[in-house]
């Protein structure tokens, strides 16, 4: 690995929100970071060191951007695979690495990733048309998912009986039991090449039921200590079978008997793990450059009760953003603002998250709540 003095030539794939707060880590370790992005006005623009617009599906581009650096990492799946395989073939440096986005960017082959390796998840079925659905034995309700290009609560849609097959999905998918869960939680993992691995603390997630996105998660979980020690074992153990190099998030639901049944795994930087920035010895993005520059993992321990909210475009506003109520919250102690340089909102779009801390647990909540009820992008 070359020394930090400029000179490691890191691409990213993706220029979001993620891709934002990864360079603002990366900046602390001296490293160049350039972004491949088809959005000329990705968030990304402005931090990185060269910004290339182009598709990130595309063959070509992926190679063309990939090969002029030392390493490249993503912060979404839905890359070409294929451009990404050849690079690392060539001798850069890609983690995840290629075989694991290409299980990752397939529902199916996670399913039969956790079918194989005895990784507890609810019991599904691979579909390949819509007609298949006449004939499953599936109990309704049940979930389908595309197996391919869904994402933040797209490309799911729940079968309640006969009459709502007619609005199924078309094409590969897959069909999942319908689980009657007590709690949704997370845990993101590292990994590095040395097989260093640390599990960050469990947090628990409440999701926003129009969009299906995380909307709100709390800091540390109070769930049975046997629970949240199952659940850091299980993320600990898929990242190990997968041998994955970076950060990786395990969505898991706590079934109302007790049960942990793993829902998805995304190979980067999450949502869940934006509270780290402030709550935590180390965020969950100095731990992706830590572990693929193969440096030793940070403390993964927290600092204080932590509680994050999405912000998220308002309904029926579509436009340029307006962040409406933040001076009121920016008067709150321990209240910390992440906006992402969205120049538009629209409904549901994350814009920007907000984390709040205090010493005691019950105040962080009430800190949050008001949070959520007072700020709001519109347009």
């Amino acid at each position: 690995m070359k020394a930090f003095y400029g000179d490691l030539r890191l691409g990213i794939l993706g220029g979001g929100q993620l891709g934002r707060m990864l360079i603002q880590q990366s900046v602390n370790y001296n490293v160049s970071v350039r972004v491949l992005d088809p959005d000329e006005n990705a968030p990304c623009k402005k931090l990185c060191d060269k910004f290339v617009i182009g598709s990130l599906a595309d063959f070509d581009t992926v190679y063309n951007f990939g090969r002029q650096l030392d390493m490249l990492t993503i912060e979404i799946e839905k890359v070409n695979v294929d451009a990404l395989q050849r690079l690392e073939d060539e001798g850069v440096l890609v983690f995840p690495q290629p075989r694991i986005i290409r299980i990752i960017q397939d529902k199916g082959l996670q399913k039969e990733f956790f079918k194989q390796n005895n990784i507890p998840t609810a019991p599904f079925q691979l579909i390949s048309t819509k007609e298949a659905l006449r004939t499953t034995n599936f109990r309704y309700p049940y979930i389908q998912k595309l197996r391919k290009d869904g994402y933040d609560g797209r490309g799911v849609y729940k079968v309640i009986g006969q009459e709502y097959l007619e609005g199924a999905f078309e094409g590969p998918t897959l069909i999942e039991e319908w689980i009657d869960f007590e709690q949704e939680i997370a845990v993101i993992v590292a990994r590095n090449e040395d097989e260093d691995v640390k599990a960050f603390p469990c947090v628990e997630m409440e999701f926003n039921k129009d969009a299906n996105l995380v909307e709100y998660l709390i800091s540390p979980s109070t769930l049975a200590l046997e629970i949240q020690q199952q659940a850091e074992h299980l993320a600990i153990q898929i990242a190990n079978k997968l041998k994955i190099v970076g950060v990786l998030a395990v969505e898991m639901f706590l079934t109302k008997d007790g049960q942990l049944l793993v829902n998805e795994l995304a190979p980067r930087p999450h949502n869940s793990g934006h509270h780290t920035i402030e709550a935590n010895y180390t965020s969950q993005y100095e731990q992706h450059l830590r572990a693929i520059f193969n440096l030793p993992l940070g403390d993964v321990r927290l600092r204080t009760n932590a509680v994050m909210v999405n912000l998220l475009g308002e309904k029926d506003n579509e436009g340029l953003a307006v962040y409406d109520g933040l001076e009121d919250i920016l008067e709150i102690d321990g209240v910390y603002v992440h906006l992402y340089g969205k120049k538009y909102t629209k409904p549901f779009r994350k814009m920007g998250h907000v984390t709040i801390i205090d010493e005691e647990r019950e105040k962080a909540i009430e800190k949050a709540r008001f949070v959520q009820k007072r700020v709001k992008v519109i347009s």
